[in-house]
Parts: structure tokens; C-alpha cells; sequence
């Protein structure tokens, strides 16, 4: 999904659905951090995309709040 697409339908989200995006994106974070450890991780590119979208889920989320 592109960075654009992903952040229309996070603006779209409310409060509560962002903070259960940001939980989901950071366990899936920790996830890879976990398979990159044990040398189970092939795509190392996947942990950049999950980071940003992390990133991109709290501004959205801090730019909301301060509405």
C-alpha cells in the first residue's frame, strides 16, 4: 500500500482506531525485530516500512489530538 493511500484512511480513523493501529503496527515491528534475530527474516526492508508506518500512525494520531 503507498505511503498516500495509507495515510487517507488513517486520517479517516478516529482516536480509538488509531491507537489499535499503532498497537497492531508495533506488534507486527516486534515480530520482525524477533525473526531478524533469529536469522529467520529474509526481506530486512520490511522492518523500514513498518517503522514509518508506526511513525505515520502517531503524527496522524498527535495532530488529531491537538485539534
Amino acid at each position: 500500500m503507498k505511503a498516500q493511500e495509507q495515510r487517507k484512511e488513517l486520517r479517516a480513523k478516529d482516536a480509538a482506531g488509531l491507537a489499535t493501529e499503532i498497537k497492531e503496527l508495533q506488534k507486527a515491528h516486534f515480530n520482525l525485530r524477533m525473526q531478524k534475530a533469529t536469522q529467520q527474516l529474509n526481506n530486512t526492508s520490511q522492518m523500514k516500512i513498518t517503522r514509518r508506518a508506526i511513525a505515520r500512525a502517531k503524527t496522524i494520531a498527535n495532530q488529531q489530538a491537538a485539534k
